[in-house]
C-alpha cells in the first residue's frame, strides 16, 4: 500500500463509476495563501442518478465540499484541483475554467443547492411564489410553465401550491418551508441536488417524511443527490453510497450497507458506535475521546491519529491513502493503515444478537447512572403541575387587529405531571408541540393561563406575588435552564471565569475571589475541562460546541439547583459527543442530586437518557401529554399511535429495515394549534382512526399489562371506539399499521 508523508500529495485510488455525472480529482479549499486548508486533495466520482450521503462533525469540511461543486466557495477561499461535470449529452465541462455567466447558468440549471435554514434561504418581504417567478425570470425561463411546474413539485411534496405560492415564508411551518424551498431548487429541473444539512433544523418525523419524498422525487425526476448531513443513520436510509468525511479529507467511501455493515475505517467504526440508537445496548454506546483537529494545527500523518485506539508510529508519520480495501471490491474505499485491524477489534454495536441485547439491557435496568428517588407515601413532589394550560395571543397585524378577533395558540393544553426529588423526565415531541414551552413553565419563567405550577407544594406565582413560605428568589435559583444554543446562551465578551462568577456570587455572596476560583476550576476539572486554569480565563467563541455545553452545565450547577431544564441541550452538539455530554449530566445528577427534564424531539437520546437515569419519557402533541412510560415500554410496546409514528421516525443501523418507507400517518403537517382539531387532536393524522375519535376526547388512562398511561381509546377494550366507522385513509388494526 503506498503511502506518502506530505499529505498533499496523498495517493488515492479511483472508485469504478460507470456513468460519472461529478469527477472530482486533486481538489482543495485553502485559506490565508495556502496555509489553512479546509478541504485537502479529494478525489471522489459521483454516479449519475444515485445518492450520495456525506457525513462529517461539524467543521470537518463537508459544507467545503458542498460549495466546491458549484464553484461557490466564499471569499477569501481558494478552490484549486479539477471538477469536471459531465452532461446527458456527453458533453464535459470543467467548473474552474467557467466564466462567471456560465456560472450563474450551471448554478440552479444544471446543479443546485438546497441550504440548511430555510428560513434564511427566502426573502421575508417577498411571497413565496415571488421567489418561483424571480428564479424563473433569471433564467430567462417561460414563467406561467415554470409555475405550472412548481405546483406540480408542490403537490408531490405534500404541500397545497396556492395556499404555499400564496403566503411570506413565516406563515409557513419549518418543515413546510423546507419543501417548499427544495421545490424551488427544482424549479429549473435541474440534474443534481447539492443538499447541505437540509434537515438539521426540523425535528426527526419530518427530517424521516421529507427524505421519503427525496426518494420518490429521485426516482420520479432522474435526479442525483449529494445529501451532506452529521447525522448517519439518517441519511443511511437514502443513500446508495456513502463518504465519511473526517477533518477536510475523506476518510472512506462506498456502498452504503457495506459503510454501515462492513466499515473499514476506525473513524466510521466508532462514529457509528457513538450514535445513540434505539436497538443497540446502552453500554456498548461509547463517545468518541476528543475532538477533530482545527485546520491550522493538522496532524502530520493520519488525522485521526491522535483519537484512534489502533495507532501506530506509522500513522504519526504517513498519511493513509485512500484505497480500495478489497481487491475483488473498488467501490470500497478507506484511509487507513490498518483498516483489516478495524475491523476485527472495533465491534459494531448494533450486531449484537437479540440474546446479547436482552441480556446487556436487562444488566443496565438493574444498575442505571443515576437512581431516581421514588415519591414515598405522602411525600411531597419536588414539582407539581396541575392542569396547567399556556395560551398564547398570535401576533397579528394592524389591519387583522382592526377586524379580526385575536388567535390563541393553544401551547400547552391541561397538562397535570409531577417531577419527584432527583427524577428525570425526558419530554419528547415534534417542533411546535408545546414542549419548550412547558418546561418553562415547569421552572417559572413562564406563567400559566390555566392551573397552576407549585414547587415543594407552595405556588411558584404565589410566591412571585409574596405569598407561601418559600421566597420566589430561593425558588428561581433552585431551578435553572441549559439552552438549546450554548454559544448565544453565553455572553462572547466575557471570559468563561466571569461567566461562572455570577452564580457563585449569587448563592455564596460571602465567599472571597480566591475561593470563587478554586470552586470553578474543581467543576471543571470534574466535567472534564483540564487545565481548568487555561479554560477559566478563554472567551465562548475560543471553545468548540461540546466545551462550550459544558460551561453551560457548570453554569447551572453552580446555582446547586433542585431541578434542571435541559432544553435540546445536545442538538447543537456532533452526534459523537452527545453520549459523553449526556452521560456527564447523568453523573453529576447524582453528585448535585439534582432533577432534570430533558427534551428533545430524538427518541434514540430520550431511549438513552431515560434508561440510563432510571427516568421516564413524556410524549407531547399539539399542548397535551398522550403518553409517558419508561423508555422501555414506550419503544417495544408503544400505546399511543403517535408514539408508534415516532418510534417510525427514529432512524436506525438495521440494514435490513432501512429503506425509506411512507410515513403511517394521514397528514404529513402538524395542524394549526389556534385551531386544534375536535376530539383526539391526533385523529387528523391518525392512521388507526376512528368516528369517536373525532367527538371524544380521550384522558390520560393507565395502560394495561404495562407501566405508565395513554391518552388512547384503543386501551379500552369496552369503548364505542371499537364499533365505529374509520376515518377515511385509516386501517383497521395494528397489523394493518405494521404492513402500512
Amino acid at each position: 500500500m503506498a503511502t506518502d508523508s506530505t499529505s498533499s500529495d496523498r495517493v488515492v485510488s479511483q472508485e469504478a463509476v460507470e456513468d460519472p455525472i461529478f469527477e472530482v480529482r486533486n481538489t482543495s479549499v485553502t485559506y490565508n495563501e495556502g496555509k489553512t486548508r479546509v478541504l485537502e486533495n479529494v478525489n471522489v466520482s459521483i454516479e449519475r442518478n444515485e445518492v450520495l450521503g456525506i457525513v462529517g462533525e461539524s467543521g470537518s469540511g463537508k459544507s467545503m465540499f458542498a460549495s466546491a461543486l458549484l464553484d461557490a466557495i466564499p471569499d477569501p477561499g481558494v478552490l484549486s484541483g479539477q471538477i469536471t461535470y459531465n452532461r446527458q449529452d456527453g458533453s464535459s465541462v470543467d467548473l474552474l475554467e467557467l466564466s462567471d455567466e456560465e456560472l450563474r447558468q450551471f448554478r440552479w440549471e444544471e446543479v443546485s443547492m438546497v441550504f440548511q435554514g430555510a428560513m434564511s434561504s427566502f426573502n421575508p418581504t417577498m411571497k413565496v411564489g415571488a421567489h418561483f417567478t424571480e428564479t424563473l425570470k433569471a433564467h430567462d425561463k417561460n414563467v406561467s410553465e415554470g409555475l405550472e411546474f412548481a405546483r406540480e413539485l408542490l403537490e408531490n411534496l405534500y404541500l397545497e401550491p396556492e395556499r404555499v405560492l400564496d403566503a411570506y415564508p413565516h406563515e409557513l411551518s419549518g418543515g413546510m418551508q423546507q419543501r417548499a424551498l427544495i421545490a424551488l431548487s427544482m424549479v429549473l429541473d435541474p440534474e443534481v441536488l447539492v443538499m447541505d444539512e437540509p434537515t438539521a433544523a426540523l425535528d426527526l418525523l419530518m427530517q424521516r417524511s421529507i427524505l421519503t419524498l427525496l426518494d420518490d422525487l429521485q426516482s420520479e425526476y432522474d435526479l442525483t443527490i449529494v445529501f451532506i448531513t452529521h447525522d448517519l443513520p439518517l441519511v443511511a436510509s437514502l443513500a446508495d453510497r456513502m463518504a465519511i468525511i473526517y477533518a477536510f479529507q475523506f476518510a472512506e467511501i462506498g456502498p452504503r450497507d457495506e459503510i454501515i455493515g462492513n466499515s473499514a475505517h476506525p473513524y466510521t467504526r466508532k462514529l457509528l458506535n457513538a450514535t445513540p440508537n434505539i436497538d443497540a445496548p446502552l453500554a456498548e454506546m461509547q463517545p468518541i475521546p476528543g475532538e477533530g483537529p482545527a485546520p491550522v494545527n493538522l496532524p502530520s500523518g493520519c488525522r485521526f491519529e491522535p483519537r484512534c485506539p489502533l495507532a501506530t508510529e506509522q500513522c504519526r508519520t504517513d498519511d493513509p491513502p485512500l484505497a480500495s480495501v478489497d481487491q475483488d471490491n473498488s467501490d470500497h474505499r478507506s484511509a487507513c493503515h490498518h483498516w483489516e485491524q478495524a475491523r476485527e477489534e472495533i465491534e459494531l454495536n448494533f450486531g449484537k444478537t437479540s440474546d446479547d441485547f436482552e441480556n446487556t439491557a436487562s444488566a443496565e435496568t438493574a444498575e442505571p447512572i443515576a437512581k431516581t428517588r421514588h415519591e414515598e407515601p405522602g411525600e411531597t413532589p419536588l414539582l407539581s403541575l396541575n392542569d396547567v394550560e399556556v395560551h398564547f395571543e398570535e401576533e397579528q397585524g394592524l389591519l387583522e387587529r382592526l377586524t379580526e378577533d385575536p388567535r390563541v395558540v393553544r401551547a400547552v393544553d391541561g397538562v397535570s405531571l409531577d417531577i419527584e426529588e432527583q427524577d428525570l423526565v425526558c419530554l419528547l415531541g415534534e417542533s411546535g408541540c408545546g414542549k419548550t414551552t412547558l418546561g418553562k413553565t415547569m421552572i417559572g419563567l413562564q406563567e400559566p393561563t390555566g392551573g397552576s405550577i407549585e414547587y415543594r407544594g407552595q405556588d411558584i406565582w404565589d410566591a412571585k406575588k409574596g405569598g407561601g413560605d418559600i421566597p420566589y428568589d430561593d425558588i428561581r435559583s433552585a431551578l435553572q435552564i441549559i439552552h438549546q444554543d450554548p454559544g448565544s446562551a453565553l455572553n462572547p465578551n466575557r471570559r468563561i471565569v466571569n461567566i461562572l462568577s455570577e452564580p457563585l456570587r449569587h448563592t455564596h455572596p460571602n465567599i472571597n475571589r480566591t475561593e470563587r476560583r478554586s470552586r470553578m476550576h474543581s467543576l471543571l476539572e470534574r466535567i472534564g475541562m483540564a487545565p481548568a486554569d487555561e479554560f477559566l480565563d478563554r472567551y465562548p467563541h475560543q471553545l468548540s460546541g461540546g466545551e462550550k455545553q459544558r460551561v453551560a452545565l457548570a453554569r447551572a450547577l453552580l446555582m446547586n439547583p433542585d431541578a434542571i431544564l435541559a432544553d435540546e441541550a445536545i442538538s447543537a452538539v456532533d452526534v459523537s459527543l452527545r453520549i459523553e455530554i449526556m452521560d456527564l449530566m447523568l453523573e453529576l445528577q447524582e453528585e448535585f442530586e439534582t432533577s432534570f427534564l430533558f427534551i428533545s424531539h430524538d427518541l434514540s437520546n430520550a431511549r438513552y437518557f431515560a434508561e440510563h437515569g432510571d427516568g421516564r419519557i413524556a410524549v407531547m402533541y399539539l399542548g397535551e401529554i398522550v403518553e409517558i412510560g419508561t423508555a422501555e415500554r414506550l419503544i417495544h410496546d408503544p400505546r399511543h399511535p403517535y408514539t408508534e409514528v415516532l418510534r417510525w421516525a427514529t432512524p436506525d443501523l438495521d440494514l435490513d429495515s432501512m429503506e425509506a418507507s411512507e410515513p403511517p400517518l394521514r397528514e404529513v403537517d402538524v395542524p394549526n394549534p389556534v385551531n386544534p382539531p375536535s376530539g383526539c387532536r391526533f385523529h387528523t393524522r391518525c392512521p388507526v382512526a376512528r368516528e369517536a375519535c373525532r367527538e371524544e376526547h380521550p384522558d390520560l388512562q393507565e395502560v394495561s399489562d404495562g407501566d405508565g398511561k395513554a391518552a388512547c381509546f384503543r386501551e379500552d377494550p369496552n369503548h364505542e371506539y371499537w364499533d365505529s366507522e374509520p376515518l377515511e385513509g385509516a386501517v383497521e388494526t395494528r397489523e394493518e399499521l405494521a404492513e402500512h
